[in-house]
């Protein structure tokens, strides 16, 4: 009983893909066009299991050749949009396209002119309305039984994802030796094998500041780390929070006046801390597991003794951290 659903579910799963070739049309055409014509980036995003596709399609873009993220929805109408340029082009991903959150990011695209291409299984949706281009991912059904949980659709997407990836590729003539580039795994995997203690930061390089100290003076201190944020100190060594640029961004947004913000009322406590003793390996597993790009590291007394950026970790961002 158990092969033949398992049988069934990969035939579900394989009609699924092969249904997007009869729907390939010159909306494909444009989006390769729109996106070969981009003078900036390919940005990739969704919400939910759409949003986890779209990570890989973005992923699979960057080692191929055509550089891309992926941005949430909720965080970009939260303060993240400001990374958008009106040069971009972004990608969204729904089945439905009726996702609430997509549909309010790409009406605000709109106004600022950004090109959309919009991914989905319904090209009558608003979504599709509000996109420039729209790419049709229908499938026939779900291997779920239920019809519910996202199966045959998330797969579908991943396909579609991989088409635009390896058709923009063949565009860019884009050879082996330039994947090779993008993937320089014998010299990452040294790197990794090398202690935290050796690729942190340590003393006047360390962001940090205490508890008491003026909120435009902690933004100073971390525009001049320029590390992405600023450590919250109780004293000289115990660390009590931290606030990213991303809460900073947020802040901009919802206050009209920012001088009398206490630090410790907008700062994430207890953040995400790492032993010095540790392999950057440890280092970079915890960074992806939590999403973050900023480590305190600590010593064997639990003192403060440097932090970790992802970019010295993977050295000063000669390597991207594909998910």
């Amino acid at each position: 009983m158990s092969l033949k659903l398992a049988k069934e579910v990969l035939q579900t799963e394989a009609e699924g893909i092969t249904s997007l070739v009869e729907q390939l049309d010159q909306e494909f055409e444009r989006a390769i066009e729109l996106i070969m014509r981009c003078p900036s980036r390919l940005i990739i995003t969704g919400i939910g299991k759409s949003g986890i596709i779209g990570q890989k399609i973005s992923a699979t873009l960057n080692s191929t050749g055509t550089a891309s993220f992926f941005l949430h929805p909720v965080e970009a109408m939260h303060g993240d949009l400001g990374i958008v340029d009106t040069n971009d082009v972004v990608l969204a991903i729904s089945y439905s396209g009726e996702t609430v959150e997509l549909t309010m990011l790409l009406h605000t695209l709109k106004k600022r002119k950004v090109k959309t291409i919009a991914l989905t299984g319904n090209i009558n949706s608003g979504l599709a309305e509000l996109a420039d281009v729209v790419l049709s991912a229908h499938v026939p059904k779900e291997a779920c039984p239920l019809g519910l949980a996202p199966t045959a659709s998330t797969t579908a997407a991943l396909a579609l994802g991989d088409a635009l990836a390896v058709v923009l590729l063949d565009r860019k003539h884009f050879a082996a030796s330039d994947f090779r580039r993008n993937h320089p795994g014998g010299s990452l995997g040294e790197r990794l094998k090398t202690r935290v203690s050796e690729v942190m930061l340590t003393g006047e390089n360390i962001p940090n500041v205490q508890k008491e100290t003026n909120f435009l003076d902690a933004v100073a201190v971390l525009n001049e780390k320029n590390v992405g944020a600023v450590l919250i100190m109780e004293d000289a060594n115990s660390v009590i929070g931290i606030i990213t640029d991303g809460d900073i961004r947020r802040l901009v947004a919802g206050n009209a006046d920012m001088t009398g913000l206490e630090l410790e009322n907008i700062m994430t406590c207890h953040p995400k801390f790492i032993d010095a003793d540790l392999l950057a390996a440890d280092a970079l597993s915890i960074m992806q597991r939590h999403e973050v790009t900023l480590l305190p590291v600590k010593d064997k007394t639990g003192s403060l003794v440097g932090v970790l950026h992802l970019h010295d970790l993977l050295g000063q961002g000669e390597f991207r951290l594909l998910v």
